[in-house]
């Protein structure tokens, strides 16, 4: 997106009373490749993701996927991203809200472009973070400790993950170090924040994946666009940051904030990578129209 070579539409959605239909739809010249994500979700039975990717010259469908772990992955990738431009190079702890499939691969990449020594997790559910604690500490050859208190996952972090289904606030600001790259990326609603209004003016830089989805979905910014001390104009996009059109940190003790919404350009990158590695080792079923 920083060199201008992609065309990303935002979310779309559709609902019933009973369930909401989601789409999201991405062109990438570089890549030959364009194509749709699509998911339902209801109360009533667990959300089920598809990827359908086309031949960007000729408009043939290459593939259908089922993208659950690709939307997981995509999400991770692109804090993965984030962090290498904007963390500190010497940022080693981590803290963590959320242990869910989200956070799993945020850790993960997380942990790729930072030598990361220690991640403190919380989430509600104290079986579940012991669990989640034990299982990432093996998987990522790192120590991950559960805690009881949401402030122990975010004081004197070096980074910090926002990953939950929370429709309230779970960081504080004042709880922030300086110096701190905040990865925020549960919330895509403008009726949910998992920052509250102190996070937000803390923060030196602000950046996203989409402006324009931003617009539609950061939940997280309302308050602070709302009170005058955020403006839309301040908000950059992670590809300006990739193509070096924009610094995002300036000094060591700027707080830095990357407000991921997931897009669609994101998931037909990835979706184009699994078709070309399924295609050369024989994977999937060809389907005859």
């Amino acid at each position: 997106m920083g060199l201008d070579e992609v065309h990303n539409i935002p979310r779309a959605r559709a609902q019933t009373d009973h369930a909401m239909l989601h789409t999201l739809s991405a062109a990438a010249k570089s890549l030959g490749v364009m194509g749709t994500k699509v998911y339902a979700t209801s109360r009533k039975a667990p959300a089920q993701f598809h990827v359908l990717l086309y031949d960007g010259k000729t408009g043939t469908l290459l593939a259908i996927m089922q993208a659950d772990h690709l939307g997981q992955m995509r999400t991770g990738a692109a804090s993965g991203v984030a962090t290498k431009y904007m963390a500190r190079t010497d940022a080693t702890e981590v803290g963590l809200f959320g242990s869910g499939k989200q956070a799993r691969t945020q850790i993960l990449a997380v942990c790729k472009v930072r030598k990361i020594r220690r991640v403190m997790v919380f989430s509600p559910n104290e079986e579940r973070r012991r669990q989640f604690a034990a299982e990432m500490t093996k998987q990522c050859e790192v120590e991950v400790i559960a805690v009881d208190r949401p402030e122990l996952a975010a004081e004197d972090k070096d980074i910090l993950i926002t990953a939950t289904t929370s429709r309230e606030p779970v960081l504080k600001g004042n709880w922030i170090a300086e110096g701190t790259h905040i990865n925020a990326v549960g919330s895509n609603f403008l009726g949910k924040a998992e920052l509250d209004g102190v996070t937000v003016r803390r923060c030196q830089t602000i950046v996203v994946d989409d402006k324009e989805q931003a617009k539609l979905e950061a939940g997280d910014f309302q308050q602070a666009l709302e009170d005058g001390s955020l403006h839309w104009h301040d908000i950059r996009e992670l590809g300006q940051v990739i193509v070096g059109r924009h610094v995002p940190r300036k000094q060591a003790q700027d707080i830095t904030l990357f407000k991921s919404l997931g897009i669609a350009i994101e998931d037909v990158a990835v979706a184009a990578r699994v078709y070309a590695r399924a295609a050369v080792e024989g994977v999937g079923q060809v389907l005859d129209w």
